[in-house]
């Protein structure tokens, strides 16, 4: 396991969850509307879907995998960076979707996807 992909899949999910609550609830706090509050909304209630179907502690059911599940928050990361170029946001809006998707870039970098392997036995690094 490299040092720096020090983030298990259970504290990846732990984050998930707590990413999604701000997703949902920090646009009403900071009163956004129209597209800016409803992306945000979506994201959040898109991230809880799929982290309830992937293969890692906190989920329903283990039908994605852990590193698909890590493609699609590099995806949704990117289209939280690129949309308020993309719409034309800009002060908190901006500085909002632009620190949310950097920081979803920075736990999936930090996110160990593979299992740890110790004497000979392969366990998940969800363990």
């Amino acid at each position: 396991m490299s040092s720096i992909r020090f983030l298990t899949p259970t504290l990846h999910g732990v984050l998930d969850y707590a990413a999604a609550t701000g997703l949902i609830v920090l646009p009403f706090i900071f009163g956004f509307g129209g597209l800016a509050l409803w992306l945000s909304v979506a994201g959040g209630i898109g991230l809880i879907g799929y982290s309830l179907l992937t293969d890692y502690p906190f989920s329903a059911a283990s039908v994605i995998p852990f590193k698909t599940h890590l493609v699609l928050d590099l995806a949704a990361a990117v289209a939280f960076v690129a949309a308020p170029f993309v719409f034309g946001w800009g002060g908190l809006i901006m500085g909002y979707y632009l620190v949310m998707g950097g920081a979803v870039v920075v736990v999936v970098a930090l996110s160990n996807p593979d299992p740890i392997t110790v004497s000979g036995s392969t366990l998940s690094s969800a363990s």
